[in-house]
């Protein structure tokens, strides 16, 4: 397959990062698909900007119409997981397929108890303080060329409350039945938080099914970038050939 064949993919990148959270997908998978990563709201080059999930959709339809092919694979990781599941069901014109990867947990209920505590704590420690804590952190646990980017892009930890202060509470398994493309969940085999509703994510849809990717955590691009580029591939694969519902496989 080459890039005249493939579907669009656009990433969303989760909680506090930025679009450099996917550097070594687009290297990967550029020249086979035309791709692009945005930053949502109050992150990376839009760090001055208000969250919200509407302005995150509108962000994400922009990247689609950029890449001018129509409908896009949309790949979202944790809290842009839940921004392209927000985008699925305002803009189901534009979306081809979606990878859900840790986002497959409610936000609702008891669980998200803690997230609201950590989220309510985090503006109280210095930015500062916290960004060379993730930059031990990344460069301790990966390899230079995944997470530099990432670091390189800096922390958008002054917008952690006000998104998951919107997505707490909002999201569950019925989200899927607004996404009329096919899913793939795509979680770390370890990330027991995050995957821990994919049974019911994926019985919500009826062209879903669930890949793990093992001995990944939540970060599972980073802990496992070419396990996961090659899942992306493949359901991108798929979508191109007639016929298949890449969802109809067996979970």
């Amino acid at each position: 397959m080459n890039e005249a064949d493939g579907p669009p993919i656009v990433f969303v990148h989760g909680t506090r990062f930025s679009a450099g959270q996917w550097s070594p997908q687009l290297t990967a998978l550029r020249d086979d698909f035309p791709v692009a990563a945005v930053d949502l709201p109050g992150h990376g080059a839009r760090s001055d900007e208000p969250w919200s999930l509407a302005a995150a959709t509108g962000i994400i339809a922009a990247a689609v119409d950029s890449l001018d092919r129509g409908p896009a694979l949309v790949v979202g990781h944790s809290l842009g997981g839940y921004a392209a599941l927000e985008f699925a069901r305002c803009r189901p014109e534009l979306l081809r397929g979606l990878v859900l990867a840790g986002a497959s947990a409610s936000t609702r209920g008891g669980w998200a108890a803690p997230y609201r505590w950590i989220a309510g704590l985090v503006p109280r420690v210095p930015a500062d303080r916290l960004a060379r804590w993730n930059d031990w952190m990344l460069r301790r646990l990966y390899p230079p060329e995944v997470v530099e980017e990432t670091i390189r892009s800096g922390y958008a930890f002054h917008t952690l409350p006000a998104a998951w202060g919107e997505v707490l509470g909002r999201f569950d398994a019925d989200a899927m039945r607004h996404v009329a493309a096919p899913v793939l969940i795509l979680n770390g085999e370890k990330d027991t938080v995050f995957r821990s509703g994919e049974a019911d994510f994926a019985r919500a849809h009826p062209h879903a099914r669930i890949e793990l990717i093992p001995h990944a955590r939540h970060l599972a691009n980073f802990d496992a970038p070419d396990a996961f580029t090659d899942a992306v591939r493949r359901f991108a694969h798929q979508l191109s050939a007639p016929g298949r519902l890449p969802g109809a496989e067996a979970r």
